[in-house]
């Protein structure tokens, strides 16, 4: 028996496994998305701070099969919502029916009980509609005649919506835009992108689909469960903390905003930097985590005010200004 010491096998950090989980989602979406690495990206870290995304873009830019791929790589149960002017909340969340042949009510699930659900053109609906998934998105649960259904824990609305400025459309209500993590605004490809695209889905006949196009799993639920609790134990420093604090304070302060954000939204750009922290295999947060993912946290809680709009001022310059003038810790 030899007296030399056994060889351990390297400890992996569990930040350098989601940066490798990552990695390989952002992968399999590749083989069907062609660039979109930004919304990607942000989709990547709304997932582990288990937030929810809005889309919004024009037709036609691949918002829906942008989810629709991201979903097939995770292999979780996928969900989704085609919203219309006539859909009614009980379209969405099921409802209890009566089984005349056992004399009881059975309870019927909408399509909002699976792990992600894609809510397509959620602003076509009218805000009673778009109210049903208020409780669903902040608390995780639906109450069907006074009961309470508990969804899966990593469940995740991916909306799309069309510009406001479209025809036929009705604007979030605040409250349900404060329950989205990010808004992110999806623009048409570049001119290499969009030859890319029509060289590789010119020639087919039909829509696409994930899995036609080599998109297979590569998570499980288990390793959703790890990587969140990774994220929820990065180190957010207290000078990071104040920062978070003052940028979103400032968001209320601002002569040229009607409306700024609120704690909420101090707390879910917390958490994204968290999780933007771990896909960098840190275990610490940044000041340039903050600044990076502030326009996409605070982008739709801000509205201006009479006085900006007249002068013809935009919410992104308005947010670069604040986030240029905020102090970040050194």
């Amino acid at each position: 028996m030899s007296d030399s010491p056994e060889l351990s096998e390297p400890v992996t950090s569990p930040t350098t496994t989601i940066r490798a989980l990552a990695e390989a989602i952002r992968g399999e979406v590749a083989r069907a998305v062609v660039g979109q690495e930004e919304t990607v990206e942000h989709l990547l870290i709304a997932l582990l701070a288990q937030g929810h995304v809005l889309l919004e873009g024009p037709p036609g830019t691949a918002k829906t099969f942008l989810a629709q791929c991201f979903a097939a790589s995770l292999g979780l149960d996928f969900g989704r919502i085609q919203f219309t002017p006539d859909l009614m909340p009980g379209d969405i969340l099921g409802a209890n029916l009566f089984n005349f042949q056992t004399s009881q009510f059975t309870l019927t699930r909408g399509p909002i009980f699976c792990d992600m659900l894609l809510a397509d053109e959620i602003n076509r609906t009218p805000p009673k509609t778009q109210a049903a998934l208020l409780e669903a998105m902040q608390e995780r649960r639906v109450t069907l005649d006074g009961t309470a259904h508990l969804l899966p824990p990593h469940f995740m609305v991916v909306a799309t919506q069309n510009p406001i400025e479209s025809q036929g459309v009705y604007p979030l209500p605040e409250a349900q835009l404060d329950r989205f993590l990010f808004k992110l605004l999806v623009a048409y490809p570049t001119l290499a992108e969009e030859i890319r695209i029509v060289t590789r889905f010119g020639s087919r006949s039909g829509p696409a689909r994930p899995a036609d196009l080599g998109v297979s799993a590569v998570c499980d639920e288990a390793a959703l469960t790890a990587a969140a609790a990774a994220v929820r134990a990065i180190t957010l420093a207290e000078p990071i903390a104040d920062y978070v604090v003052r940028l979103i304070r400032a968001t209320r302060e601002s002569a040229d905003l009607a409306c700024g954000a609120s704690p909420r939204a101090a707390v879910l750009l917390a958490n994204a930097a968290r999780a933007r922290a771990a896909l960098a295999a840190r275990d610490y947060v940044l000041p340039d985590d903050i600044k990076a993912l502030a326009p996409a946290v605070l982008r739709h809680r801000l509205l201006l005010s009479p006085a900006a709009e007249i002068e013809g001022k935009s919410v992104e310059a308005l947010l670069a200004d604040l986030i240029d003038r905020t102090e970040a810790p050194r």
